[in-house]
């Protein structure tokens, strides 16, 4: 069993030896990493890396993408130096890296753990990230159809088929009614949009951006005549869509996006206990 001064000892040389790119990726260099994880051979890490490079090609990942060869410039003393190959790894490469190493060293064992949780934890960072983006697209759909009820009700005097527009809408863009799009993703009692990845949330929010700012700027005094610009608007997005590979009523639905909105709201207030409590 590892202990407890050593796994300090080690998550801060790991955590010392990290490196980020202009483009603020984190990378770990191959001869650091040789040291970090035990091995006075390179040689010997060599082999350790070549079975990650294997593992990352059975994954499915790209090997350029995770181990990048460069070339660097090092000491030998009395003022001389020498060229040597180093490679950039991402973190899932130390990973691979770790998984491939001899496990009887201690530090492979760390390395085992530490670049497992620390991959995780990016992937629920960015998951997180996603997340919010959604719900943020899923308030600002809602504002903007708010707005849209608004207009309807100020160039018409009633707002009574705002919802019927808004119908006219989905069809234009799903090329099915609301109905048969609810029915497809098995939401027959909750709203469609509640249901929609990004992208589409994005896009009928775009839509109705563009009727909005149609019907006032051509001062449309009917329904009739925003209902039309409307569908207008829908079909239009809809054909980029669909230009660009995405086919709006083939895109899976996703999380409830009030499920989506608890969770993010509980994991704040956690933080912010914890927060609290170390005060």
């Amino acid at each position: 069993m590892i202990e407890k001064e050593l796994i300090h000892s080690l998550t801060q040389n790991f955590e010392d030896f990290a490196n980020k790119t202009d483009d603020k990726v984190e990378f770990w260099l191959a001869r650091d990493l040789q040291h970090l994880l035990g091995y006075t051979e390179w040689r010997n890490f060599q082999n350790a890396i070549s079975k990650a490079k294997m593992a990352c090609e059975v994954s499915g990942q790209n090997i350029s993408d995770h181990f990048v060869d460069i070339n660097k410039m090092v000491a030998i003393g009395s003022a001389a130096t020498k060229e040597v190959h180093d490679i950039m790894l991402t973190r899932y490469a130390c990973y691979l890296i770790a998984q491939n190493g001899d496990s009887k060293k201690e530090q492979i064992a760390f390395a085992q753990t530490y670049f497992a949780l620390q991959t995780r934890k990016a992937e629920l960072i960015e998951q997180r990230l996603l997340e919010n983006e959604r719900l943020e697209a899923r308030t600002k759909l809602a504002q903007t159809e708010k707005e849209l009820s608004k207009v309807i009700y100020e160039q018409t005097g009633s707002n009574d088929n705002f919802a019927l527009i808004r119908s006219k809408g989905d069809q234009a863009l799903f090329n099915r009614t609301t109905a048969q799009m609810k029915e497809k993703w098995n939401i027959l009692k909750k709203p469609l949009a509640d249901f929609m990845p990004t992208i589409l949330l994005k896009a009928k929010d775009f839509a109705t951006e563009i009727t909005i700012y149609n019907a006032r700027e051509n001062d449309m005094k009917s329904e009739n005549q925003i209902s039309n610009e409307h569908i207008t608007n829908n079909k239009a997005v809809r054909d980029t869509l669909i230009s660009r590979g995405i086919t709006p009523e083939n895109v899976k639905p996703q999380e409830d996006i009030k499920k989506v909105e608890r969770k993010l709201a509980t994991e704040k207030k956690k933080t912010l206990g914890s927060k609290d409590s170390l005060s």
